[in-house]
């Protein structure tokens, strides 16, 4: 895990700045490196970020896009080395969401690119996404204001220099995307129809109906298969970055995935790795992020001497649709929660309580429109005082065909079980949708691992602070693939591939030799201990904390985790066996004690990290929390798997 230290009073030299602080104490697992006003000042989120971080770490220790791509692949598309489990690349890319493949698009004018995708290049959390991106596009729009939403709403924790960046330059992005092919809503007079949502104080939503997620992969996707020098490995999970220490910096060479369905373990040596798979919402029971979503990159990254940022900042929707209230039940238990855009309430959705209150404008005077840690609380405030389990979000007073051509998705879906959105208020819960934090990033996507770049949900660049504002989830992946670029390709230039690096580190294994009835009782068990997880998470780590909460999460996590370590090893598991399960499962328990550590640290209520016993938010807090990596990791799920144990 990570190693913790509080930095209150040490003399920290950057670069020629010279910031004091005030004492240094132990703190269990997590670094909450408190910085003082003059580093915020003087000293951005990401300058010299990498030396910076280094320097620390080492004093510390079905839908239409499927169909779609399906009929687009129809020749293979093969522009690198490979020897049989073994492939070269320039550039791998982890994750096939709108950062990874506008990233590959731009880094394939310069050399091969392999773009690895866990399950359908479509299924990622870029597809689910029904709002829209958030860009001044319009003349009484600005930065400035743009920024102001989003350091408002990040509960003054975000980075003004990355702020200003990513408002800066979403413009050209949009710009980019429509040049690309993909298609967003017009007015009657044909410019850009900008929808609002909550905590924007201005219409700057571009959209495409409430598929917007859906739209763009589309039109990525056709641009990635027509490109000779991208080849796509769908169905490959990735395990473990593969990497060396020079001196005191790590370097990443690349990665080892399964292909899931083949059931080999393939190995891409690249010069360049961008990690851009997505978050770790499926460490949560309740969630609107597919089931690829278990925070594969984040716990790699972590294990291979990243250093990690803000994970205590876990966004809720507060607007999942809540199966409970249809008219119809659903069959079937979803694999995630469907998802009621924020748009819905931009557009004037109002929300009820079961009495037909409402109430929102008791908690913000923004009411409906206020953000979403907001929202997501008021909403959990008032199922536990009424005892209710969802609550009502109506548009019906809206006109009819208004709803239908703002909200086709939405409609559908909800009539599929009975319910007209045009005519009845829709059931909605609040659920687990975004992740603030993950690999502490700088300007260009660059990391404190020498070739390891970041995008997208992966990422912590700070822009979202303590909260994101909605819609710049999109806006961030797209503006930091595009950043990520250049050094990118400056890094390839520099650097070489060895054609013997393959051999540098150990083979992980497919545990065949098992037998079938041991992996179904090893499957069978890992599948309960992650609903175990995500009920400890749910319950401990949820909307409302408070300390006693946080530490009871931490011991029942790290008991679980042992028991399931020891129950695969009295089973006949390895050390470097690997299983799309099993390491899905040592991914969720990575993750989901980064999120505990992180919000130990943090004393005091900001934005989405809600303490009942710090319920007031103190300025000498207003610092980032960072978790420095350890050499030393004793758990199957904190270990590289391809290196030997260190304890």
């Amino acid at each position: 895990m990570a190693t913790g230290v509080a930095a209150r009073t040490s003399n920290f030299h950057f670069g020629g700045i010279r910031c004091k602080g005030q004492s240094c104490q132990q703190a269990s697992l997590v670094s909450s490196l408190t910085f003082n006003g003059c580093i915020q000042r003087e000293l951005s989120w990401s300058f010299g970020v990498s030396r910076f971080l280094r320097f620390q770490r080492f004093n510390f220790s079905h839908s239409p896009v499927s169909e779609n791509w399906k009929s687009l692949r129809t020749v293979p598309v093969l522009s690198c080395l490979s020897d049989g489990s073994v492939k070269y690349f320039d550039f791998s890319v982890i994750g096939s969401g709108v950062a990874g493949l506008c990233y590959a698009l731009e880094v394939a004018k310069h050399g091969t690119v392999a773009v690895i995708t866990k399950a359908e290049p479509h299924e990622s959390n870029t597809s689910y996404a029904q709002g829209g991106v958030s860009a001044v596009l319009c003349p009484s729009d600005s930065v400035e204001s743009h920024m102001q939403d989003t350091i408002v709403a990040g509960a003054y924790l975000c980075d003004d220099e990355t702020v200003r960046v990513v408002c800066t330059e979403g413009p050209d992005r949009i710009r980019e995307l429509i040049a690309i092919g993909a298609s967003f809503d017009r007015g009657e007079d044909g410019n850009l129809h900008l929808a609002r949502e909550g905590g924007h104080s201005h219409h700057r939503i571009v959209h495409a109906a409430d598929m917007t997620g859906r739209e763009i992969e589309r039109a990525l996707l056709e641009a990635v298969v027509s490109d000779p020098n991208i080849s796509v490995f769908e169905h490959h999970f990735a395990i473990d970055l593969l990497t060396t220490l020079d001196g005191p910096d790590a370097v990443c060479h690349g990665v080892d995935t399964l292909n899931v369905e083949t059931q080999e373990v393939v190995r891409f040596i690249s010069k360049v790795t961008l990690l851009a798979s997505g978050g770790a919402g499926h460490i949560y029971p309740s969630t609107t992020n597919p089931l690829v979503a278990t925070g594969d990159g984040m716990a790699m990254a972590h294990r291979a001497q990243a250093v990690i940022s803000n994970m205590e900042f876990v966004q809720f929707h507060p607007t999942a649709l809540a199966d409970e209230g249809l008219p119809i039940k659903p069959k079937k238990t979803r694999e995630n929660s469907f998802l009621i855009t924020e748009a819905v309430r931009g557009d004037g959705g109002i929300l009820y309580n079961l009495g037909m209150e409402r109430f929102m404008p008791l908690y913000d005077e923004r009411a409906e429109l206020a953000p979403r840690d907001v929202v997501a609380r008021s909403i959990d405030d008032q199922l536990k005082k009424r005892n209710e389990k969802y609550v009502l979000l109506d548009i019906s007073h809206k006109p009819t065909e208004k709803i239908l051509s703002h909200f086709p998705n939405i409609a559908a879906e909800c009539l599929k079980y009975g319910l007209d959105v045009t005519r009845q208020p829709i059931p909605v819960v609040p659920a687990a949708h975004y992740m603030c934090g993950g690999v502490r990033a700088g300007l260009q996507g660059e990391t404190n691992v020498r070739g390891l770049y970041v995008a997208g949900e992966v990422a912590c660049t700070g822009l979202h602070g303590a909260n994101r504002l909605a819609s710049n989830s999109l806006l961030e992946a797209l503006v930091f693939a595009r950043r990520a670029v250049q050094p990118s390709i400056d890094h390839k230039k520099s650097t070489s591939i060895d054609l013997s690096a393959s051999n540098w580190w150990t083979r992980t294994v497919v545990p065949k030799s098992l037998g079938r009835n041991v992996m179904h009782n090893i499957l069978r068990r890992t599948k309960e201990v992650r609903k175990e997880l995500q009920s400890i998470m749910w319950r401990y780590v949820g909307i409302v904390r408070s300390t006693t909460s946080l530490q009871t999460a931490e011991w029942r996590i790290d008991e679980l985790e042992a028991e399931w370590e020891t129950y695969l090893f009295e089973h006949g598991w390895e050390q470097t066996f690997v299983g799309l399960e099993a390491c899905e499962m040592r991914n969720l328990f990575c993750c989901a004690k980064l999120v505990v550590s992180s919000a130990l640290a943090r004393h005091e209520s900001r934005g989405l990290h809600y303490m009942v016993d710090f319920p007031h938010v103190e300025e000498n807090k207003r610092l980032p929390t960072i978790i420095l990596p350890s050499l030393v990791n004793c758990t199957w799920s904190s270990r590289q798997l391809h290196k030997l144990p260190v304890c």
